[in-house]
């Protein structure tokens, strides 16, 4: 099998894996030469050498975009490298709330419904129905219905509260949500980023191709001219 000794790490690779130098995009070069300076056009690394040097070109753009890395970006970069999809490893946590939490959500849901509205009405028209018609007002709780009104500040004291739990739970979720969404925006950005790499390193290599066959096809016709009309 053929091979041949790459520049940078002067290990021994398969020669169908071979890279020259004038066929890798200026960014990832300048990235290469920053590590091997005596790297040149005519140099050559392997297919999987390029793909490191890929990786930390990505690498050095989110430094120089966000500043540094944070735990999302290097979670990002990690998936790129395994192959992975983010949306594959969401984490479900509406199961580790504590039961506060989810009653205090449960809470919060029944008395934005209408159910509870209605309810709430008719237990309202009820009470006062049963002490000023039933009871000649004259009952448990005559008018002005002290009571009731004791009651619905205790009510309206408790659900506040509750209510906000809920909003609380609601905002990490959310929060969780978005950040979820940045790392999927990010990735494809970066994955499109790769692709565009890849795709002109493909045309750049394709033309090299080209030119190598002209060439070699030029050589051929000398040849045959040669053999056709040899000096006399």
């Amino acid at each position: 099998m053929n091979t041949f000794i790459s520049s940078i790490s002067q290990q021994e690779f398969p020669k169908s894996e071979q890279v020259f130098g004038n066929t890798i995009r200026k960014s990832i070069f300048d990235v290469i030469l920053n590590d091997y300076p005596s790297f040149n056009k005519k140099s050559s690394i392997s297919i999987a050498e390029l793909n490191l040097y890929r990786q930390k070109y990505l690498s050095s753009y989110l430094v120089k975009e966000v500043g540094e890395l944070s735990h999302l970006e290097e979670d990002v970069l990690k998936t790129l490298n395994d192959h992975e999809i983010i949306s594959e490893n969401v984490k479900d946590t509406s199961n580790d709330f504590n039961f506060g939490q989810q009653l205090a959500d449960k809470v919060a849901t029944f008395g934005g419904s209408w159910k509870f509205i209605l309810l709430f009405a008719f237990i309202i028209f009820f009470w006062i129905s049963a002490n000023i018609i039933l009871l000649a007002n004259k009952g448990f709780d005559p008018y002005p219905f002290i009571l009731l009104n004791l009651i619905l500040s205790c009510l309206a004291a408790l659900q506040a509260p509750v209510i906000m739990m809920s909003q609380n739970r609601q905002e990490e979720k959310d929060r969780e949500r978005a950040k979820q969404d940045y790392m999927v925006n990010l990735k494809a950005e970066l994955e499109i980023r790769t692709l565009h790499e890849k795709l002109d390193h493909l045309i750049i290599h394709q033309q090299q191709e080209l030119l190598n066959i002209q060439q070699i096809q030029v050589e051929m016709l000398e040849d045959i001219m040669k053999q056709i009309h040899p000096k006399k």
